[in-house]
């Protein structure tokens, strides 16, 4: 894989530091950076056990005839998509 130029904020004593371990390993600093972010773990999606259990679980229709389906926009309140609601579904 080719390499590609990064460049970095660091403190001076940062600086220092990563070239000081880089030599004492007797590897360059880039090498030591690679190390370092392949060395760190991946860090895992952590899912809802609940949610996995009930993913695949069809809802009846019952319940879905209990809520409302509204479509509004962002940027309206929970009050103001009610109210869209209520006025469409009464013809007000």
């Amino acid at each position: 894989m080719a390499a590609s130029k990064l460049t970095l904020s660091v403190d001076k004593d940062t600086i220092i530091m990563a070239k000081e371990r880089a030599s004492e390993n007797n590897i360059s600093v880039s090498k030591l950076f690679t190390t370092l972010v392949k060395g760190l773990p991946k860090k895992k999606k952590e899912s809802d056990p609940i949610l996995e259990k009930y993913k695949d679980v069809e809802i009846p229709q019952w319940i879905k005839d209990l809520t409302i389906d509204v479509k509004y926009d962002s940027g309206m309140s929970d009050d103001e998509a009610k109210y869209e609601y209520l006025k469409e579904k009464y013809g007000l």
